[in-house]
């Protein structure tokens, strides 16, 4: 099948692509050997999954900017799954990673059979504001130990990392900081005065110059250092019915991350390139991405961040540039991987903090404050939950945030009181209050805006009540249901309980409903039965037309408001 974006490849997107994917295959050099040592594998694991599975998944996922392979969760769960059973660097402890590899992937691609893409849905753009701005603190604070060139704590214990940065400060190694100031000036300045340039690489270049100017290793300056193997070989991972028992529910954990991880990533680029994601293929993509993986030696992996900010930040057009990473990653490891050995971490550092910068988003921070109260509280839970606890339970907090707000929003449906404008071209409806609209004394026209279900009808008979206690002339009531459709048996009990206590109080309810769909509904909960056909409407003009003259004609004939067109045939004083 020939990819979706194949059609868009030119000669200007094959060229922005090339310098994008070299671009990225220069700096997932020291991203490849420090994953890999956090899920406690020698480091030429880190680059056959810098490989091989971001091939894989360049070719077969729908985002044309996001770039897979080792990434810091799922090190590090990788490492709490297996490091309790196995040596870790071990024989045996890389045996377990990849047949891990290998059933991440199968639950991965079932998860995709079972069409659960759409689960992306309910990852919000608040959430995603709160969450990549996170992360990019968090991508920015891990680089922190070498632009000082100074051991810090890990990040996930922020408390003692930012209690130890004052010690740090006082130790840096100027050599480091200096060479990571060049390389983060000089991407920011090709960035703002050459925007086509490759800003990254020339930031690498120019720092690892200086780095060299200023003695380099000698001068005490990390470097990558010489790299081992890096071909990897195929071999068919050895899965057993132990293997599900003993590292299942780490494998589940794994996948769903990882999951999250992509669709989380895809969708953040996809809000700054305007691209549609289908969260389905994704899924799909990042299963065999796992699989086919798994037989190359890899350990799991996901979309990462870092990795996919450098990418959409370098100029990538479409995926071809996540293959040609692949291809040069291989390519440099292959032939020049001496020469590489002096690129200096802490100018790698600099560069990786400006992407981490770009990826703040400050006009849509400022966005959301000034305007949603609701949307603010969203992003900022999940903003602290990336710092304080962690990545994949922040997109959990925020999913769950986001369906408490939505629910809690549903269950509180707006509830109106309308009345004709008589301004207006033929008296539209507007809602009283606000705009000073007179109101019948004996009909109250309510409209509902939102749902009618189970969730929302505790709220609505309240509010029933406290119409009922402040205004008992009006004890016939029309009521507009504006829902498609949303009405559940619990909506429908609602609606036969308050017709019943209207005509217990001398009046009525009748009930207008926009689509014959919701009428249907109606007939199937039997509120079209027990209320008749006569008070039950598709037209507020029918009903209108239908309710006025079976008022109280004593209160008509006393009544100056005159508000609808009907009353002009009631007894009384003349319309307006």
């Amino acid at each position: 099948m020939v990819p979706d974006w194949f059609g868009l490849t030119t000669k200007a997107t094959l060229r922005a692509d090339l310098m994008a994917g070299l671009t990225g295959a220069t700096l997932v050099l020291p991203q490849g050997v420090a994953f890999a040592a956090i899920a406690g594998l020698p480091a030429e694991y880190g680059f056959y999954t810098a490989m091989v599975s971001t091939l894989v998944a360049a070719l077969l996922g729908s985002s044309w900017h996001a770039v897979s392979g080792p990434t810091t969760a799922l090190s590090i769960m990788l490492f709490a799954t297996l490091s309790d059973s196995y040596l870790p660097g071990s024989p045996e402890y890389v045996t377990a990673a990849i047949t891990l590899c290998l059933m991440v992937g199968l639950i991965q691609l079932a998860f995709a059979v079972a069409r659960l893409g759409a689960l992306v849905d309910f990852v919000s753009h608040s959430v995603m504001t709160g969450f990549v701005t996170g992360a990019a603190i968090l991508i920015a604070l891990s680089q922190l130990r070498h632009v000082l060139g100074t051991p810090l704590p890990s990040t996930s214990d922020l408390g003692a990392f930012v209690s130890a940065i004052p010690e740090a400060a006082l130790a840096t190694d100027w050599h480091a900081l200096v060479v990571a100031l060049s390389a983060f000036v000089v991407g920011l300045a090709i960035k703002i005065w050459r925007p086509l340039w490759p800003n990254y690489l020339a930031a690498l270049i120019v720092a690892t110059g200086l780095s060299l100017a200023l003695g380099g290793t000698e001068a005490g300056i990390a470097t990558i250092g010489p790299l081992g193997e890096i071909l990897p070989s195929m071999d068919v991972p050895d899965l057993s019915l132990g293997d599900l028992r003993e590292f299942g529910g780490g494998a589940m954990a794994i996948a769903i991350v990882g999951l999250l991880e992509a669709l989380s990533v895809s969708r953040a680029l996809a809000l700054r390139s305007g691209q549609m994601i289908d969260g389905n293929r994704e899924f799909l993509a990042q299963g065999l991405s796992n699989v086919i993986g798994s037989l190359f030696r890899c350990y799991p992996s996901s979309a990462s961040f870092t990795r996919s900010g450098i990418n959409y930040d370098a100029g990538a057009r479409t995926p071809l540039s996540a293959i040609f990473s692949s291809v040069f990653l291989f390519g440099i490891l292959l032939l020049v991987a001496p020469a590489f050995a002096v690129v200096p971490i802490p100018g790698i550092a600099g560069v990786i903090m400006l992407v981490a910068w770009r990826l703040i988003d400050f006009r849509e921070i400022r966005h959301l404050v000034t305007s949603s109260s609701t949307e603010t509280i969203i992003a900022g839970v999940t903003f602290a939950t990336v710092l304080l606890v962690n990545l994949e339970t922040a997109i959990y907090v925020g999913v769950l945030l986001s369906l408490g707000f939505f629910l809690r929003g549903a269950a509180r449906p707006f509830l109106g009181q309308g009345a004709p404008d008589p301004s207006t071209p033929g008296r539209v409806f507007k809602h009283a209050a606000p705009n000073g609209l007179e109101e019948c004394p004996q009909l109250m026209v309510c409209r509902l805006d939102g749902p009618l279900f189970f969730g929302s009808v505790e709220y609505l008979r309240r509010e029933f009540r406290r119409l009922e206690r402040e205004r008992p002339l009006q004890r016939t009531m029309l009521f507009i249901v504006k829902g498609g459709g949303d009405v559940d048996l619990a909506g429908a009990d609602l609606i036969l309980d308050e017709a019943r206590r209207r005509e217990r109080m001398g009046g009525a309810l009748h009930l207008q409903v926009k689509t014959p769909r919701t009428l249907t509904k109606l007939a199937r909960f039997k509120v079209v039965r027990e209320l008749g056909r006569e008070r039950l409407h598709l037209s507020k003009g029918d009903a209108i037309a239908l309710i006025v003259p079976k008022l109280d004609g004593d209160i008509c004939a006393t009544c100056t408001k005159r508000i609808f067109h009907e009353c002009a045939r009631q007894p009384g004083p003349p319309a307006k």
